[in-house]
């Protein structure tokens, strides 16, 4: 009997079991779940599902033999790719947010017939959205950076849907084997990722990552990089993977790309997020490739939680350290902490940055749209204080919208959070954060302009920081709307 769990977008800034309930204590065990779709299955609606009925809308009539011709025409290709900012590799999937009466059953018999009847045939495409991966780029593509996505995309309507949002972005798409003629699009291992999202009436909500029965990645038949992925990372300044990347792909394929990166001097972002946890104690291959991620990758990105998770220290702060002393690439390691903010831990310095104060709609997103913005302040050599202001406005700004993909932060929106100027400043918590620390510099982003340094806290005021923000940014919009107004015409 296989065991199943809830796969989360991480990370999440405002806990969701405040609704009554713990996400994982809905769903038991494992990070994946195959749903078969089968684009022939006669519709019925409604559906019953463990003792409910789901209305859903009339499925896309679009046949899908039309739309294997159509995408055939848009194979993915690299050609032409010159100076990207950033690459993120695998985890491109299609959201299906759904409201149902309830959330799926605990047995998995029964979760797995109601994920059946949910495939069936597909909902209507209001209800689709881009995630995954696309989240990040998409954030970061709205900062002004160039962004690239490796991974597979099907030859079928939710792979269409995908391209056609990626491109409306601006970002290119790079498939990952030689030969997309090869593929089998009647085959399910060879179909867009989906995930579905479920929202129950008390808005508990489950992201279900294209989990699956196997326990081979969804896309084990890709044995290798292409020379397309190939090129786009080496003209990559950054590539960024995450942990449910190793739902998709072979860790040994996952850390050839980042070797390679390596090799040609790209720079690597890791955020294993929660998969981080089951990697630990996964397969050989999957804890070798966790090991290596976590020596190699010149950024690691990580939740309180899971910075615990992985080093067993619970101060935050102390286990950044440890990831960063343990790495032999490692440059930066970036500590979330929520409604609490951020942390930066360099070899020199400590950097601190507390939240932006939002009324919060809705977190999914929220973690890869602050990655967007690190990638940002990477690139660009900004203070490190500045990056991770940038990066809480992002994530803070995707937080007041409702759900990702499309959804995440626009630079209308962060700008705006960023001239508002209001930051959850708690000193009694930074305090308690930062008293164990006698070497490093310490630098503080506050509310208050104070000169020099209190209490060993070097403190930066907030209005400084968004005085330096402001025309980077304001540039950058000004930029995106000419381009626009020259695409239009």
């Amino acid at each position: 009997m296989h065991q199943f769990t809830i796969s989360l977008h991480y990370p999440l800034t405002h806990s969701l079991s405040s609704h009554g309930h713990s996400l994982l204590s809905i769903f038991p065990q494992n990070p994946r779940l195959i749903l078969p779709i089968s684009h022939s299955s006669r519709p019925h609606f409604p559906y019953t599902c463990a003792g409910f009925q789901l209305s859903l809308p009339t499925p896309c009539s679009t046949s899908p033999a039309s739309q294997n011709g159509v995408l055939q025409e848009r194979k993915l290709r690299s050609l032409g790719l010159k100076n990207i900012d950033v690459a993120t590799l695998g985890n491109l999937c299609v959201d299906i947010v759904l409201h149902v009466p309830k959330l799926p059953p605990r047995s998995p018999e029964a979760r797995k017939a109601f994920m059946d009847q949910l495939s069936a045939s597909p909902p209507d495409e209001q209800y689709w959205e881009a995630g995954g991966n696309c989240n990040m780029s998409i954030a970061a593509a709205r900062l002004g950076l160039r962004c690239a996505t490796i991974g597979h995309v099907g030859n079928e309507i939710y792979g269409n849907f995908l391209l056609d949002v990626l491109q409306d972005e601006g970002i290119s798409v790079v498939g990952m084997n030689e030969d997309v003629d090869i593929v089998d699009s009647s085959n399910t291992s060879y179909e867009t990722l989906l995930c579905w999202v479920l929202v129950d009436p008390l808005q508990r909500h489950g992201f279900c990552s294209r989990a699956d029965f196997s326990k081979e990645p969804a896309f084990s038949w890709i044995s290798k990089l292409s020379g397309e992925a190939k090129m786009a990372i080496k003209q990559s300044k950054v590539l960024f993977c995450n942990g449910y990347g190793f739902d998709e792909l072979n860790p040994s394929l996952i850390v050839s790309a980042l070797d390679y990166a390596a090799e040609v001097g790209t720079a690597v972002f890791f955020d294993p997020g929660p998969r981080g946890k089951s990697l630990s104690t996964g397969t050989p291959e999957e804890q070798k490739a966790l090991h290596h991620f976590l020596k190699m990758s010149d950024v690691l990105l990580l939740t309180s939680d899971e910075a615990a998770s992985l080093t067993g220290i619970g101060d935050p702060l102390l286990a950044g350290q440890e990831l960063l002393w343990n790495g032999v690439r490692t440059k930066w390691v970036i500590v979330k902490m929520g409604s609490r903010g951020s942390i930066l831990v360099t070899m020199s310095s400590i950097s601190c940055a507390p939240a932006f104060k939002v009324d919060v709609i809705d977190t999914v997103g929220c973690g890869d749209s602050f990655v967007a913005a690190i990638a940002y302040g990477f690139i660009h050599d900004m203070p490190l204080v500045n990056t991770l202001a940038i990066a809480n406005a992002v994530g803070a700004a995707t937080a007041m919208g409702r759900g990702a993909g499309r959804n995440v932060a626009t630079l209308e929106k962060v700008i705006e959070l960023m001239r508002a100027s209001n930051i959850n400043e708690d000193d009694e918590f930074w305090n308690e954060v930062v008293k164990k620390l006698d070497a490093q510099e310490i630098t503080f982003l506050s509310k208050m302009a104070i000169n020099g340094s209190d209490n060993r806290l070097n403190r930066v005021a907030l209005q400084k920081v968004v005085s330096e923000l402001l025309p980077r940014f304001g540039s950058a919009k000004l930029e995106e709307k000419l381009l626009l107004e020259r695409y239009d015409g």
